[in-house]
């Protein structure tokens, strides 16, 4: 397993601190100043090529050390719930809110100054975790294959059979899993049942995870995919603003139109209090927050940090009024999504 220090793409700290000016150096200057630390143990559902660069600049600033367990956020979570009490992890950093309310019994109460950091409705209302980073639900589609005055106004209408062949999703992805328990939330079980029927109908392809959707619309194997809003950016970063795809946002707003938060919270077995509660004071630092806005493209949770030009802000999205912390049945939506034959 590579450690987060090997890492090739950095986002160098001086000169985010010189992007943000002497206020975000003041901010970050208790975390500079502080002592070593022991080892800091995290579980990451973040994927390393989002997340560990940033974890390097905190070791870099604090001069903590830290291990990474990478995986995906729903194993992870179940790892957590096993090991109980007796975890190796300091801090659980999960991919969606679903993942982290699955295991925020085991979390510890996280501070006033670090919760008041974000917005009341990007944290825990117990108070056990807090958002890190914000991730919209969207629609990719082939801008050489499809008009955006085709698409449906909202999720229901990819079930229509004019779409058979065209979708490609990913069940076994922690976003995708979320963005089904706030259907079964909004829309309740039945009415979830149909529509995960009515896609499975339409014989949608079926990927691992968002990248190689996003892929697959821009070399025409697909006309629509169900994915986060940042990867699309990725690719017109790399490959230029030509490539054929774009992010459609659901007009109709409902939970394709969800906006969800990647965060974390301290387990309460942890031994290392002081040093995971530094992790989550770096990752909610304008430093941090501005690496994710511009290296991951996704959206930050702490006010005044600048965002791509072409990001729609988000306070335009029609967003569904769900509470975060209601989306922790991720037990009852695998099961839903084994029945219907989503997963196996």
């Amino acid at each position: 397993m590579r450690s987060p220090q090997h890492h090739p793409r950095l986002f160098p700290l001086r000169i985010a601190a010189m992007l943000l000016g002497i206020g975000g150096f003041l901010f970050l200057f208790p975390l500079l100043t502080s002592a070593a630390s022991p080892e800091l143990i995290i579980y990451s559902g973040r994927s390393e090529h989002l997340v560990a660069p940033i974890i390097t600049q905190f070791q870099d600033a604090t001069r903590i050390p830290v291990k990474v367990r990478w995986g995906k956020t729903a194993e992870l979570a179940a790892t957590l719930l096993e090991e109980g009490s007796n975890t190796p992890a300091d801090l659980f950093f999960a991919q969606d809110p679903g993942g982290l309310g699955a295991v925020s019994s085991l979390f510890a109460p996280l501070p006033e100054d670090i919760l008041k950091r974000v917005d009341p409705r990007f944290r825990d209302p117990q108070k056990r975790w807090v958002g890190i980073s914000g991730r919209a639900r969207t629609i990719v589609y082939s801008t050489k294959r499809v008009r955006p005055e085709e698409l449906p106004t909202d999720l229901w209408g990819f079930t229509d059979p004019r779409w058979k062949g065209r979708i490609g999703w990913a069940p076994t992805n922690a976003s995708f899993q979320t963005m089904v328990t706030a259907m079964r939330v909004l829309w309740g079980e039945a009415k979830t049942r149909q529509w995960l029927q009515g896609i499975l109908a339409n014989e949608p392809k079926v990927y691992p995870k968002n990248t190689p959707i996003v892929a697959a619309v821009g070399a025409g194997e697909i006309d629509v995919g169900f994915v986060n809003h940042y990867y699309l950016y990725r690719f017109l970063r790399e490959e230029g603003e030509d490539f054929p795809a774009r992010n459609y946002f659901l007009p109709s707003g409902g939970p394709g139109s969800l906006v969800m938060v990647a965060g974390a919270g301290i387990l309460a077995s942890s031994d290392h209090q002081e040093a995971a509660q530094k992790f989550l004071r770096f990752m909610l630092s304008p430093v941090a927050q501005q690496y994710f806005a511009t290296q991951t493209f996704e959206y930050p949770l702490v006010a005044g940090i600048r965002t791509h030009p072409d990001l729609v802000p988000l306070a335009q999205l029609k967003v569904p009024q769900i509470a975060l912390a209601d989306l922790a049945d991720l037990k009852g939506t695998l099961r839903l999504l084994r029945e219907v034959g989503a997963l196996p």
